[in-house]
């Protein structure tokens, strides 16, 4: 099982990038997908997670900025990031419960220029 994160980016404050991570391999069921970050010298932390039927969680930073989705028949999760802050550089990975099983992507870096 892979997870493959892409999408990240330079961007200005203000701007937009949308990640993406799909999930490859031998899948017997897909649950909860998500995403996190971690900034230099700081712990990961979660951003959002999606769970199979859709229902979404969000870190109270990026509440309002960021939305999370799914696409179940490609085994992809999304992350739309808007409003992007500074504050919002780090390094993205998505996570996937397979079969039961937490699975990491490789990280994707996101920077945000002020």
């Amino acid at each position: 099982v892979q997870l493959q994160a892409s999408g990240g980016g330079l961007v200005q404050a203000g701007g937009s990038l949308r990640l993406f991570c799909a999930v490859s391999g031998s899948i017997f069921m897909l649950g909860s997908m998500g995403w996190y970050r971690q900034a230099p010298g700081k712990q990961r932390d979660l951003v959002a997670t999606i769970t199979g039927g859709g229902i979404t969680n969000y870190a109270d930073s990026v509440l309002g900025r960021f939305t999370i989705s799914r696409d179940n028949a490609k085994k992809t999760v999304y992350l739309q990031m808007n409003s992007l802050k500074p504050e919002d550089t780090a390094v993205y990975y998505c996570n996937a419960y397979v079969s039961g099983a937490a699975r990491w992507g490789q990280g994707t870096q996101v920077t945000v220029s002020s």
